[in-house]
């Protein structure tokens, strides 16, 4: 399940893509994607490290895409906010750890199954590009996505 931070860095980039380069203040990317400003401010440190945002300090700086919107993934965007795609642990690509009570992970039905489920989820993030999704955003007759 996608969190509220990861709903809200969603909204924050698809600003940011919508700025087409120029920097935005975080006051302004906080209003225009309806997200916390504090809450904002934490997200956009965690896009920085992950090399999507750069910012630069003073009155003519702010925050704006590190990369093109059609080179960032949103799967990897909600990676770099929330961490790996899989639902547990043990169906994680990235950030594999078995269950303390499971006897065979290999055999695992449930573990199947959520890897199947991560995979699923992951053809879809992993093929939408920023510049889709707040492509989406904007068209009135495209499916409402609201991140």
């Amino acid at each position: 399940m996608l969190t509220n931070k990861a709903r809200y860095g969603l909204r924050a980039m698809c600003a940011l893509a919508a700025a087409r380069g120029q920097w935005l203040q975080a006051r302004a990317i906080a209003t225009q994607a309806d997200v916390p400003p504090k809450f904002l401010e934490a997200i956009l440190v965690d896009l920085r490290r992950a090399g999507f945002v750069q910012s630069a300090r003073g009155k003519a700086g702010g925050h704006a895409l590190a990369k093109p919107a059609d080179q960032i993934l949103v799967g990897d965007l909600i990676r770099a906010i929330d961490g790996p795609l899989a639902p547990v642990r043990c169906a994680s690509v990235t950030a594999y750890a078995p269950c303390a009570d499971c006897i065979d992970p290999e055999r695992c039905a449930v573990r199947g199954l959520m890897r199947e489920a991560r995979e699923a989820l992951a053809s879809v993030l992993d093929t939408c590009t920023l510049q889709a999704l707040q492509d989406r955003t904007q068209s009135p007759q495209g499916p409402g996505v609201s991140a």
